[in-house]
C-alpha cells in the first residue's frame, strides 16, 4: 500500500497547481432532493493511477451538498442502485426518530433497487452532514457521505464567502486504487480503526482556495473519516473558533494550537487576513499514529489571499441555536464503561445476551464492549421520560481513543477526567483518549429508540454500539 510519506510528497508536488473545489448542488425536483447511491469510477490519485470503484451519492466525492434553511421541510428521495442494502443518516440534526437512518433500528435498509422517502424538519442552523448508516464500516469508506448544510433565517456571510471542506483519508493500494480488500481487517476492528494513507479536501489532493483580503469568511470543516483524528491546527491562517458539531458560539474564539477534530465532528472557523499571501491548513499527524511515534505534518488544503479590502471588515454575528437546558441537579445518571479492544482491559464480555468466547469473538470480529456487553442488547441501555436529564459517565478501559456519537440529541461535555470543562460547548460527539473519563448531559427530549455508539466506525460495528429509550410522554 502507498505510504504517508509518499502521500506528503505528493502533496507538496501538487501545491504549485492550482485547484477549483467545488461542491454541487443536489438534484431537486418538485420539492425533492433525489439522492441515489451507485458504484462510480473515480481516480483519487489522479495522474496515471488507476481508479477506483467507489460507492458515491449522485457519482460526487463528497456527495452532493444539501443546503436548506433553519426551520425548512426537507424531503430527500433517496434511491439505491448498489448490490447492497443500505440506509442514510442525518448526523447531528434533531430529528424525528422514524427519520433518523440508522439500519435495524429506526428502519429496515432500502435492498438494491429499492427507495425510501425521508421527510423531516431541521430544528437547527449549522454544520452538518449525511453518510450510511448499514455496514458503515464498509459503506463511508467507500465514498458514502456528503454536507448537510442548514444556514440561518437571515443570511450572515456571502455564498461566496462560506466554504465547506470535508476531510477524509483513504487507504489506497500501490496502483493508487482504494484497496477495498483490506475492508473488515481484524486489524483495523480490534486496534485504531481503518486509517488511510491519502487525504483529501472536497475528493482532491491539497486543494487550493482563493479567499480576498479583509473579507470575513466562514471555513466548515467535516471529519468524515472512518476512524482518523486530525490534529487540525488553524493558527497559520489566524483563525478563530466560530463553532462545533453545528452549534455556534456567542463569540469567537482564539486558537492556541492543534485542535483534536476526531471522526464525524465539525469545526466552523473565522477567517480574515489583511496580508496577502499563501497559508496552509496543517493536519499536525494523527492522534493514533501520534501514540506510536509516526506522525508527520500534513498541508492538508492552502489557501490564497489577494484582491480583498485594505482594512478588516465586520465579521457577522451569530445566534446559538435554542436548546433545552440540563437540569444537573435532578438528572439520571448513566455509567457507560468502555473495555476490550488491543491492549486494553477486557473482563467478562457477552454477545447477543451469552457469554463471548474466544472461537465466538474471532467469527464475529466482536471485540469491544459498552458495560460488558458487545453490539446491541435485546433491551436499552437505559430508558429516560422525556423532558429527563441524563448525564452519562463514559470511562475508557481500552487502549485507544473514541469519538463518541449520540443520535437524536445534542449535549454539553461538562466534566473531563473529574474536572470542569471551561467550555461546556454544545456537541454531538466527544472525544475521549485512553484513560479518561467524561460527562455529558443532555435533555432527552426527542421521543424514540437511538442509538449511541464510538464513530470509529470498526469500533462500533465490533461492539462499540448500543441504544437507548426516550419516552413518547413526561
Amino acid at each position: 500500500m502507498m505510504h504517508r510519506r509518499a502521500f506528503i510528497a505528493s502533496v507538496l508536488a501538487a501545491a504549485a497547481t492550482p485547484a477549483l473545489p467545488r461542491l454541487s448542488l443536489a438534484k431537486v425536483g418538485d420539492g425533492v432532493f433525489e439522492l441515489r447511491a451507485s458504484v462510480t469510477q473515480h481516480a483519487l490519485a489522479g495522474g496515471d493511477h488507476a481508479s477506483s470503484d467507489l460507492w458515491l451519492y449522485n457519482g460526487e466525492t463528497p456527495g452532493p451538498i444539501i443546503r436548506v434553511t433553519q426551520g425548512e421541510r426537507v424531503r430527500v428521495r433517496f434511491v439505491n442502485d448498489l448490490a447492497e442494502p443500505t440506509s442514510v443518516h442525518w448526523h447531528g440534526i434533531r430529528i424525528e426518530n422514524a427519520m433518523d437512518g440508522v439500519s435495524g433500528l429506526t428502519q429496515q435498509p432500502v435492498p438494491p433497487g429499492g427507495s425510501f422517502d425521508y421527510d423531516f424538519t431541521v430544528p437547527d442552523a449549522g454544520t452538518f452532514w449525511y453518510h450510511a448508516h448499514n455496514k458503515s464500516w464498509s459503506h463511508v469508506a467507500r465514498g458514502l457521505y456528503g454536507p448537510l448544510i442548514v444556514d440561518e433565517p437571515t443570511p450572515t456571510f456571502d455564498s461566496n464567502r462560506d466554504l465547506t471542506l470535508v476531510l477524509d483519508d483513504w487507504r489506497l493500494g500501490q496502483d493508487g486504487a482504494l484497496h477495498d480488500a483490506s475492508l473488515g481487517a481484524f486489524m483495523d476492528w480490534s486496534h485504531a480503526g481503518r486509517l488511510g494513507n491519502w487525504m483529501t479536501v472536497n475528493g482532491q489532493s491539497s486543494p487550493r482556495f482563493d479567499l480576498a483580503t479583509g473579507k470575513a469568511h466562514r471555513i466548515r470543516l467535516i471529519n468524515a473519516a472512518n476512524a482518523r483524528v486530525f490534529q487540525i491546527d488553524p493558527s497559520a491562517l489566524g483563525a478563530k473558533l466560530i463553532g462545533l458539531d453545528g452549534f455556534v458560539f456567542d463569540a469567537p474564539r482564539s486558537i492556541d494550537g492543534p485542535i483534536a477534530f476526531a471522526p464525524a465532528q465539525r469545526m466552523d472557523l473565522l477567517v480574515q487576513r489583511q496580508e496577502q499571501g499563501s497559508f496552509a491548513l496543517i493536519d499536525t499527524g494523527d492522534f493514533a499514529l501520534q501514540q506510536m511515534s509516526e506522525a508527520e505534518p500534513v498541508p492538508l488544503a492552502t489557501f490564497e489571499f489577494a484582491g480583498g479590502a485594505a482594512k478588516l471588515e465586520m465579521a457577522p454575528i451569530l445566534s446559538p441555536n435554542a436548546i433545552a437546558e440540563p437540569d444537573i441537579q435532578g438528572a439520571m445518571r448513566v455509567p457507560l464503561i468502555l473495555t476490550g479492544g488491543a491492549m486494553g482491559r477486557a473482563g467478562a464480555m457477552t454477545y447477543n445476551g451469552e457469554p463471548l468466547t474466544r472461537p465466538v469473538m474471532m467469527e464475529h470480529q466482536q471485540v469491544w464492549a459498552f458495560n460488558g456487553a458487545a453490539n446491541m442488547t435485546t433491551d436499552p441501555m437505559f430508558a429516560a421520560r422525556r423532558g429527563q436529564t441524563i448525564i452519562v459517565e463514559t470511562i475508557n478501559r481500552t487502549g485507544w481513543a473514541h469519538a463518541m456519537h449520540v443520535h437524536g440529541h445534542h449535549f454539553r461535555v461538562i466534566t473531563r477526567n473529574g474536572h470542569s470543562v471551561e467550555n461546556a460547548d454544545w456537541r454531538d460527539t466527544f472525544f475521549i483518549d485512553r484513560d479518561e473519563t467524561v460527562e455529558i448531559a443532555f435533555v432527552a427530549d426527542n421521543p424514540g429508540r437511538w442509538m449511541l455508539h464510538c464513530h470509529m466506525l470498526e469500533h462500533a460495528a465490533a461492539g462499540m454500539r448500543n441504544w437507548f429509550s426516550v419516552g413518547a410522554n413526561s
